[in-house]
């Protein structure tokens, strides 16, 4: 591997962080709006694809791509559109701590879908990784009993997630990650306006939100989706979908730190909690060691 490869590899994985906590805080900004789910997740990708569209005019770049490639990603924004709906859902049945570390079983499903999709072999340390997750989640599923909704709908959030990131990591190899971008926000926002006009709620629309929803989302459309959602998918040129899937993993430990400042004792948890977070989270860190150790004794 090239020095230059090297370098730019590590920038992709300081850019990746930084976005990880963007990511964690977008959490909170979920529990701050009072508006419902579908209705949030409209306003995110409308704001964020408008963002995008600025950007594009401001700096005369071109939007062209192929038509192949205008419905890949148009398609692809229906799994991300699901995946926001899903994720800001389980926070407003349960707590941010809950959602996120749910949301971390993003590792397992990465481990179980990627290969299949890209026809690969599946490695051993994958699998004994994607135990260690079941365990924990199997944990917080026992002692976290009253916030099974959530946690269901955390788990289903991870597993489009998953779906999305393994896409992009194969579009990332023909285009920029900002055209990506711009065109799975804007199909986002057509396949949620698409259902908002079929169960009626986008005609009562008034647009009349509070200051603090107003400022929350504004927030959330350009510095937590436009801004960070490009250069998550960017880092994929040289970093693979698993590698991401287990970086993100740091989102729920950012995000639990950040739930604690802004809400306190509201997001106390109980002692087995805790237990299967641990799980959890501590496969993110134990991984990077064993594939250390395994390169080491090749």
């Amino acid at each position: 591997m090239s020095q230059s490869v090297v370098k730019s590899s590590n920038k992709n994985l300081y850019i990746l962080h930084a976005t990880v906590v963007i990511w964690g805080f977008t959490g909170i900004l979920g529990a701050l709006i009072s508006i419902d789910a579908v209705q949030m997740v409209w306003y995110r990708v409308l704001i964020a694809t408008a963002s995008l569209f600025l950007y594009f005019i401001f700096t005369k770049t071109s939007l062209k791509v192929t038509r192949k490639q205008f419905l890949q990603y148009f398609f692809t924004g229906s799994i991300v559109a699901l995946h926001w709906v899903l994720f800001f859902h389980a926070i407003k049945v349960s707590t941010v701590s809950v959602t996120l570390v749910c949301l971390s079983s993003f590792t397992l499903f990465t481990a179980i879908l990627e290969p299949l999709i890209k026809k690969q072999a599946v490695e051993k340390a994958d699998v004994f990784i994607g135990m260690v997750i079941i365990l924990g989640i199997y944990l917080i599923f026992k002692f976290e009993s009253q916030y099974t909704l959530g946690i269901i709908f955390g788990l289903s959030a991870a597993l489009a997630s998953s779906l999305f990131s393994i896409i992009n990591s194969t579009f990332i190899q023909k285009s920029e990650a900002i055209i990506i971008g711009f065109y799975e926000m804007a199909g986002a926002f057509f396949w949620v306006t698409l259902y908002r006009i079929f169960d009626q709620s986008l005609a009562t629309e008034r647009f009349n939100l509070s200051l603090m929803d107003w400022v929350c989302l504004i927030i959330l459309g350009t510095v937590c989706t436009a801004l960070a959602y490009v250069a998550g998918v960017s880092v994929m040129r040289t970093l693979s979908a698993f590698r991401v899937a287990l970086i993100t993993n740091l989102e729920p430990v950012y995000g639990i730190i950040l739930a604690f400042l802004f809400f306190g004792k509201q997001e106390a948890m109980t002692f087995g909690f805790y237990m299967g977070a641990v799980l959890i989270l501590g496969s993110v860190f134990l991984y990077p060691v064993y594939k250390k150790c395994k390169l080491k004794q090749l």
